[in-house]
């Protein structure tokens, strides 16, 4: 009897070891990544991400399991890119623009060719990503891009031509703030907190912006109107990507996932940038502001004030042997393109 009872001790015990060996052999298979968003966490399109991770845990059947760091908590806004290339984070989001200068032909993404709302700026950004292929975008595995609704001219008092705005103190920087040039007004520089309290002050007369955000800024509460000027409609292109040697690692079948999973997402934050301008034009007229629409005769003025920008994009790309005429053109196209499916 007693052998019997240590038989079945025995067999309980190898039993334990075996279920002790499969569970760390599983822990093991589990693939941890961190991603840094700089969205705050209640942002939309933070909120995308987050959605994003759950996806790729649930279709990878648990393999991969991704810790997101929102609000630029691992690694701030202007960093992020270089934070997946060293490996701070294993995969990030923020704006190509914070680093003027590092990706020359990606920033053809963000000229005022007239974009008219984010669905279409996100496509056209991945289309151009994936024709293309950037050399400065090969230190890392670029996963998907996205892109904001046109930014417009939201004013204190009317603009309704061109000429009115000649003169005008506009809250704009980087591109925004030749837009303002080449539109004949004064262009001041200074981040979104602080430009609520500019607009009430006087010390501003207008920001250039989308119109979500001057719902989340509160900033319609300070202006009168939005001029609705697409034809000098820009955008700001935001990645997503993935420190190279970790995607290397993972199994093919992973990435076979997420990049299936990345190319859902890419109309999904589309439609959130959409969705956010809708809400942010709601709040302004709720506030009793006027939206001001353009003549298709004023709206091609705006546009040619603004082509000497873009003339001299593709005339430094160019010198720098980057096919930057090429760039601009299929952006266009796809600008058109798009049109006739999301309008």
């Amino acid at each position: 009897m007693k052998t019997i009872h240590t038989g079945i001790r025995l067999l309980i015990l190898v039993g334990a070891l075996l279920f002790i060996g499969i569970s760390a052999d599983a822990r093991a298979d589990v693939t941890s990544l961190t991603y840094s968003v700089f969205f705050p966490p209640t942002h939309g399109q933070a909120e995308a991400a987050a959605a994003w991770s759950k996806e790729v845990e649930k279709r990878t059947s648990g393999q991969v399991k991704i810790n997101i760091f929102a609000g630029g908590t691992l690694t701030p806004a202007d960093q992020c890119y270089d934070g997946v290339v060293k490996g701070i984070s294993d995969l990030g989001m923020s704006c190509f623009a914070y680093t003027r200068g590092r990706f020359p032909l990606v920033e053809a993404l963000d000229l005022p060719l007239g974009y008219t709302n984010g669905r279409i700026a996100t496509r056209v950004a991945n289309d151009v990503i994936r024709k293309f292929k950037p050399k400065e975008l090969a230190d890392v595995k670029v996963l998907y891009v996205h892109a904001h609704g046109p930014g417009l001219l939201h004013t204190k008092k009317p603009v309704n031509k061109l000429e009115e705005l000649r003169g005008m103190k506009i809250r704009s920087t980087g591109l925004s703030a030749k837009i303002t040039e080449s539109l004949g007004a004064v262009p001041v520089a200074m981040p979104q907190g602080a430009t609520y309290e500019a607009l009430q002050k006087g010390v501003v007369e207008g920001t250039f912006a989308p119109m979500e955000t001057i719902k989340q800024w509160k900033q319609a509460e300070v202006i009168k109107s939005t001029t609705e000027c697409y034809g000098v409609g820009y955008t700001t292109a935001m990645f997503v990507v993935m420190n190279l040697k970790k995607w290397n690692a993972l199994p093919k079948d992973v990435q076979k996932t997420m990049e299936e999973i990345s190319n859902e997402w890419i109309d999904i934050h589309g439609k959130n940038w959409d969705t956010s301008d809708v809400e942010g034009r709601k709040f302004s007229l709720s506030l009793g502001n006027k939206m001001i629409p353009l003549s298709k005769e004023e709206d091609a003025r705006w546009s040619k004030a603004v082509r000497p920008i873009i003339d001299e994009f593709t005339k430094a790309a160019e010198s720098k042997g980057l096919p930057g005429k090429a760039v601009v053109k299929e952006i266009e196209q796809g600008i058109e393109r798009y049109q006739k499916i999301y309008r």
